[in-house]
């Protein structure tokens, strides 16, 4: 098996290391025998197709960089909403995840989004920036990050991907963080947000190899007593 990650813009949304996301997913298939192919798309490339992607990772990016980035995805809306309603796993982080969204109306202009997600985001009046602890209801282990970010995202209905123990979350209010829809992760999690929460890479993994082969068991577990210290560490240093 192959499980082929299509990684999007890294030549302009890379924050905070938000490619050492697309490196840990590797390795954690490679680690479990299974063959990964990544495939990098930028603003010197053409065009992409999805119909032989398991995995699109979409990173995070100034304002600047998002609106460069958003004229291009436009081209391809629709693949990729059809991709994500054919249970398709897409990984946004930051600027990926508020262009999945409908609009982001900064103080003069407005950026159009996907409108793959029915959320929107609005430029707050100051930055929300620090580590962050998650709870949440599929893992065993809570998520941790760094976020960075003027926009107040909302997300209406839609699933959290976690209840904030400390930090901010989407809009600073509503206590909670990220979108979860279908294969769709969605965050404002820096760090990069992989390495330290092995549950959720694995939970993202899982579900690309299960949408490729129904048959698929589960992964097998690897050593994550690094892993899990540096994600406990976080967690045990902001607890309230």
């Amino acid at each position: 098996m192959k499980i082929k990650i299509l990684h999007l813009y890294p030549d302009l949304l890379n924050l905070y290391g938000d490619r050492g996301n697309i490196e840990c997913m590797r390795k954690r298939l490679m680690w479990r025998g299974i063959d990964a192919e990544v495939v990098t798309y930028t603003c010197e490339d053409s065009g992409f197709d999805l119909s032989d992607v398991d995995i699109v990772f979409i990173g995070g990016g100034s304002d600047r960089e998002q609106k460069i980035v958003c004229h291009r995805l436009l081209e391809h809306k629709d693949e990729i909403r059809n991709y994500v309603e054919d249970n398709g796993v897409l990984v946004a982080v930051c600027g990926g995840y508020q262009l999945l969204g409908k609009y982001y109306k900064l103080e003069n202009e407005t950026i159009e989004g996907l409108d793959i997600l029915n959320i929107y985001t609005e430029q707050g009046k100051k930055r929300l920036i620090g580590n962050i602890v998650l709870e949440n209801d599929f893992l065993n282990q809570k998520i941790v990050g760094f976020e960075n970010h003027g926009g107040r995202t909302y997300i209406g209905n839609h699933t959290p991907l976690g209840r904030v123990v400390y930090g901010y979350g989407n809009d600073e209010k509503s206590g909670v963080e990220g979108v979860v829809y279908k294969n769709v992760v969605a965050t404002y999690l820096h760090g990069p947000l992989l390495p330290k929460n092995p549950a959720l890479c694995d939970y993202i993994l899982t579900n690309a190899i299960k949408r490729k082969n129904s048959d698929f068991k589960g992964l097998g577990g690897l050593e994550d007593t690094l892993e899990d210290m540096a994600n406990q560490y976080i967690v045990n240093r902001f607890k309230k």
